[in-house]
């Protein structure tokens, strides 16, 4: 007779499914940041988004920990949420020929913050099943990771304020002053080939 395994209790249950799923935000965000500070025109966007690679990798190191702890495997649940904002993000990359790289950088800024509240949100939730579980060194693990998501989101809020959303309203500025002069170039192109012609014309009847 096959033996039964013994199922985890619901509430155990709920806290993998939830550590689970920052291991899957965490790994698919490893791939996604390379290409969002390589897509960055800013010198300082991009070491933001690099630096933060590297506490990434550090993150998933604690979820190994506590993976480890509690003798699970990390992997077999994807984490939607963090599918779709990483979707986001690359639909912005692909529209940077329409925006300009400096509003592009605002863009990235923008979706980079909301991957951030999420985490936040996700951390501060598995912290809170790990703490009331009895989990004390995961929910310190944890508690790290939050704190370090909420740093970078703030270092990104300052990033826009300072810097990115400045830039991105002068280039802004610029393009519709090109485009006046432009217009304006233009304008008297079309008249003085107009006055040209006027002259040609009387010249011929005369």
């Amino acid at each position: 007779m096959k033996k039964k395994t013994k199922s985890q209790p619901p509430f155990h249950k709920l806290y993998l499914d939830q550590l689970r799923d920052l291991y899957s935000a965490e790994t698919q965000l490893t791939k996604a940041l390379p290409k969002m500070a390589k897509a960055a025109s800013s010198a300082n966007l991009r070491k933001a988004f690099l630096d933060h690679l590297e506490e990434t990798n550090g993150q998933i190191e604690r979820l190994d920990k506590i993976f480890g702890a509690l003798e699970q495997k990390p992997t077999g649940k994807k984490c939607a949420a963090m599918e779709g904002l990483i979707k986001e993000g690359k639909e912005v990359i692909e529209e940077e020929d329409d925006f300009g790289p400096e509003v592009t950088d605002a863009a990235l800024i923008a979706a980079a913050q909301r991957v951030e509240h999420y985490e936040v949100s996700a951390y501060g939730s598995a912290k809170s099943f790990a703490e009331i579980l009895g989990f004390d060194d995961a929910a310190r693990l944890l508690a790290e990771t939050k704190k370090e998501e909420e740093n970078a989101d703030k270092k990104l809020n300052e990033l826009a304020l300072i810097e990115i959303n400045q830039r991105a309203l002068e280039s802004e500025e610029t393009s519709e002053e090109t485009a006046d002069e432009e217009s304006m170039m233009s304008a008297t192109s079309r008249s003085r080939n107009r006055s040209s012609h006027t002259g040609h014309s009387n010249t011929s009847r005369s």
